[in-house]
C-alpha cells in the first residue's frame, strides 16, 4: 500500500490531532484488527441488519488502517514490528472478510460452494502477503509496495465491498473475486520473482 493516497489526506486531518498523546500506532492497528474482524463476523452472520453493521464496522476499519501509518509517521514512532503488525493486521482483516461473504451466503444456491470461493480469496491474500514478507525480507521494508495510480492504489479497491454489499451484490462480488484475486496474487509474486530467484542462487 502506498500513502499518498486520497484515503490518506481524508484521514490525515483526523490524526494530526493525536501527535503527542498516549495514543499510538500499534494501539490503532490492534483496533483496526478488531473492527475488521468484527466486520467479518457481522459478514459471516449474514442477515440485512449485521450486512449493514459488517460493511460500516469495514470501512471504519479501512480508515484506520490508514491512520495507524500516518501517526507512525507524523509522531515519528515507526518501528519494524509495527510495520509488520500493520501488515499482518491487513491481510488477516482482508481475508477474513472474504470468508465472512462466504460463510454468510451458506443458504444461497451452491452455498457450500461460497464458503469455498471465499477460502480461496483468503488464501490469496495471506499468499499476497507471504511474498511482500519474502520481499522485504531480502530487501527491506516497502520493497514490495505498489505506486499509486491517480491517487489510488490496490487496497482502495477494498472500499467497494461494503458498497456491493449494501447493493446487494455480495454473490456477483464474491465470484468475480475468487477469480481476480488468485490472479492478482499470481501476477504479484511474478512482478516480485527477482527476490525468490536471488534467495535461490
Amino acid at each position: 500500500m502506498s500513502h499518498n493516497t486520497w484515503i490518506h489526506r481524508l484521514v490525515q486531518p483526523m490524526v494530526e490531532p493525536l501527535v503527542g498523546t498516549a495514543v499510538s500506532p500499534n494501539q490503532i492497528t490492534a483496533l483496526r484488527l478488531a473492527t475488521g474482524l468484527g466486520a467479518a463476523a457481522a459478514y459471516a452472520e449474514g442477515s440485512s441488519t449485521w450486512l449493514n453493521i459488517g460493511g460500516a464496522l469495514f470501512l471504519i476499519s479501512m480508515l484506520l488502517d490508514r491512520a495507524d501509518g500516518i501517526l507512525a509517521r507524523l509522531s515519528g514512532k515507526m518501528s519494524k514490528v509495527g510495520h509488520y503488525f500493520d501488515l499482518v493486521s491487513d491481510s488477516v482483516c482482508n481475508a477474513a472478510i472474504f470468508v465472512g461473504l462466504g460463510i454468510g451466503l451458506r443458504s444461497a444456491p451452491l452455498g457450500g460452494w461460497m464458503v469455498a470461493l471465499g477460502i480461496i480469496v483468503g488464501l490469496s491474500i495471506v499468499f499476497i502477503l507471504s511474498v511482500v514478507m519474502w520481499a522485504e525480507g531480502q530487501k527491506g521494508q516497502r520493497a514490495a509496495e505498489l505506486r499509486s495510480v491517480a491517487g489510488f492504489d490496490a487496497e482502495d479497491s477494498m472500499v467497494l465491498i461494503p458498497v456491493f454489499v449494501w447493493l446487494g451484490w455480495s454473490l456477483p462480488l464474491l465470484y468475480v473475486s475468487a477469480i481476480v484475486t488468485p490472479l492478482f496474487a499470481l501476477y504479484f509474486a511474478w512482478l516480485h520473482r527477482r527476490f525468490f530467484l536471488r534467495s535461490a542462487a
